[in-house]
Parts: structure tokens; sequence; C-alpha cells
């Protein structure tokens, strides 16, 4: 393949070699052709689809909107800015095109398959709270859990023996992922009620008494989470798109 002039800085001309040798120098080449194919399969995928179509009014709104957020209301103003930005009218409607055209995309293929994955990764999208007083030995551990028992507070026996950080917290963990959990202790924690004591368990050499103060369950009802995994879904159906590509370099 003929070497060609990329672009210029001053007068030199750099060709796409040379600009192919300063990526791999930098170690940015593999994070440029991944992007490149990236690219490649999203543009492919929309061109074979006729049920991702965007009305141009929601085009323009948009791009209406973005002006209005950045005080680029004057034609001439927004022109500029355009050009500082290597852009034009044309490229930057289509990028916003591109933008709502890659939502509907994700929204297509994931839908079909968010509520199976969601169901296999519930165990560490589901949430609960924690309070915890650690010490180094058993003994102490069964002796502290007898005082609680009898009616000692759990948080001032937190911030006089505990080991761990949360001790200045009253020994409160705040909220936790229940895949994290070690088995031992999700164990327990799914058997528990609210506000009842677990252990002592052992757990990398210490001793710990937990109480469960709160589950949180995941929901797809919470946006922020629903998305999330349409993210996770759709990575995955990109990455095994571009898995399929055969690439060849051909740069000389």
């Amino acid at each position: 393949m003929e070497s060609s002039s990329f672009f210029t800085i001053n007068d030199d001309q750099i060709d796409l070699y040379q600009v192919v040798k300063y990526l791999q120098i930098s170690g940015k080449l593999n994070q440029f052709i991944s992007d490149v194919l990236r690219q490649y399969v999203l543009e492919k995928e929309l061109k074979t689809r006729d049920d991702i179509n965007i009305s141009t009014a929601l085009i323009e709104q948009a791009i209406i909107d973005f002006r209005l957020k950045n005080q680029l209301t004057d034609p001439e103003q927004f022109q500029t800015w355009l050009q500082n930005n290597g852009s034009d009218y044309a490229t930057f409607y289509e990028s916003v095109s591109f933008g709502f055209k890659l939502e509907k995309l994700k929204a297509v293929i994931t839908e079909p398959k968010l509520p199976e994955y969601f169901i296999e990764r519930k165990i560490y999208l589901d949430r609960v709270v924690l309070s915890r007083i650690m010490v180094n030995n058993r003994e102490l551990a069964e002796e502290l859990h007898t005082q609680i028992e009898e009616g000692s507070s759990f948080e001032q026996l937190a911030k006089e023996y505990s080991l761990a950080d949360e001790k200045t917290f009253n020994g409160m963990m705040g909220p936790i992922s229940r895949g994290s959990l070690p088995d031992i202790l999700r164990a327990s924690v799914d058997a528990a009620n609210l506000g009842q004591l677990i252990g002592p368990i052992e757990i990398e050499g210490n001793f710990s008494l937990f109480r469960l103060e709160n589950i949180l369950p995941a929901t797809l009802e919470n946006t922020q989470l629903k998305q999330s995994l349409q993210n996770e879904l759709f990575e995955k159906w990109l990455g095994e798109k571009i898995q399929n590509l055969t690439v060849k370099l051909q740069v000389s």
C-alpha cells in the first residue's frame, strides 16, 4: 500500500506510516485500532437494520439544545466552535444522529436478553448493609457476642474493640454486594433477619460479629442499574462481533 499524506505539521507532510509509528511508540496503536474496529462494526450493523430510525426533528432539537446549553446560539459563534473542534455542521449532525442510533441499537439488542442477564447477575446486584466488630481471637469475639445478647451496645463495643476501620462509624460498613461476601458469611446473612447478630465468623484469620442492618434488593425498575446492565450486554455483543473480524494492518 502506497504511503499517503495524512496531515501537515508546519511544512512537514505526515504520512499514514509515520502516524502508525507514532502510535506504536506511544503504546496507543492497539487502542486506535480497537476504536476503528468498534466504529466499523457499529456502522455496518446500523446499515443492515431497518428498525433503527431516528426522526430529523429529534436530531435538530438535540442540536438546538446543545447550542443553548453551550451558549452557541449565534451562527458565527457556532461555526467558529465547529472549526475549532475540527468539524463542520454536516459532520456534527451525523455525530448527533449516530448517538441516537447507537442508543436505539443498544436497546434493540439488549432488551430481549436483559431479564435473564439480570437474574444471572442478581447475587452481585443485591446489596446488604452490615455492621461489624472484628477482633483477632475467637474467645473475645464470643465474649462480645454474649455481652451484646445481654444488652450491651453493639456500637459502643465496636468503638472499643473492633480492629476494622469502620469502628469510627460504630461498626457500620455500608452497602455491600451480596456476591462479594465470603460464602460462609453470605449463607449466614441470607438466613438472618434484620437486626440479627451473626457470628463470630472467622475470615482471613480474624473473628467478626456482624449485624444485618438492611437489605437492598436490586430491581430493573432502577433506571441507572438497567442502563448499566444494558451497557454490559452491549459491550459483550460488540466484543464478540469484533473477535470474529479478520484484520490485517497494511501500512508501508
